[in-house]
């Protein structure tokens, strides 16, 4: 899974400030007062499915240590939820917004519904690394580490890399791990809901109110 120790080294060494990223969408919502009471509502509909989901998909990256198909099935899973964000945001153009929406409107839909999905997925974070993990995951690393540079000696050379990786990987708590993959959530949430706000924005249909000829 190299994936998740390249996400967890580079959230150790480029933390994302969240900050920012919340100021950013509080702002963007205070301009937008069309239709921003159900929005949110909606937003906090679909954004728990996703929740779920990411969850149901997070139960899976510890056991796929001890069974590589459901690695191979978590990485699938992850691959897919752009597109199952897609589909959301086009059933809630299609069914709550009358089959047409602006981009901004979109956009900031599809920001709140990742953000939403981050928080629940972060309370499930927070508890494995808390209560379940007791550095399972760190250990299986190692372990996996250490049977790589004894196959291939060339990895030596980059070894006391791997070493500090290791160690600030192990320096963080709890907490710290569940911020971070938090603020990574919301990032690629918000990366996500551009692409997804140009696919799915749609104007809505001039009304003809030319009188008929008679």
């Amino acid at each position: 899974m190299p994936t998740f120790t390249a996400l967890l080294t580079l959230t150790t060494i480029f933390p994302l400030p969240t900050d920012i990223i919340c100021t950013f969408v509080r702002n963007l919502l205070t301009k937008m007062t069309e239709n921003r009471s159900y929005l949110q509502k909606y937003a906090m509909h679909f954004g728990t499915y996703m929740g779920i989901y990411w969850i149901l998909k997070f139960i899976l990256f510890p056991l796929g240590f001890h069974i590589p198909f459901l690695s191979l099935l978590f990485v699938i899973l992850t691959l897919a939820v752009p597109f199952i964000g897609y589909h959301y945001v086009k059933m809630y153009r299609d069914k709550i917004c009358g089959g047409s929406i602006q981009f901004s409107h979109a956009v900031l839909f599809t920001i709140f519904m990742y953000m939403f999905a981050s928080l629940l997925v972060a309370v499930a974070h927070y508890a494995y690394f808390q209560f379940i993990d007791h550095g399972f995951i760190i250990n299986s690393y190692i372990q996996l580490w250490d049977e790589l540079m004894t196959k291939t000696p060339a990895l030596m050379e980059n070894q006391e890399i791997i070493k500090e990786t290791i160690d600030t990987a192990r320096s963080l708590t709890s907490i710290n791990i569940t911020m971070q993959l938090l603020s990574w959530d919301v990032f690629w949430g918000s990366l996500l809901a551009i692409p997804t706000g140009l696919m799915v924005m749609k104007k809505a249909r001039p009304e003809n109110n030319t009188p008929a000829q008679s």
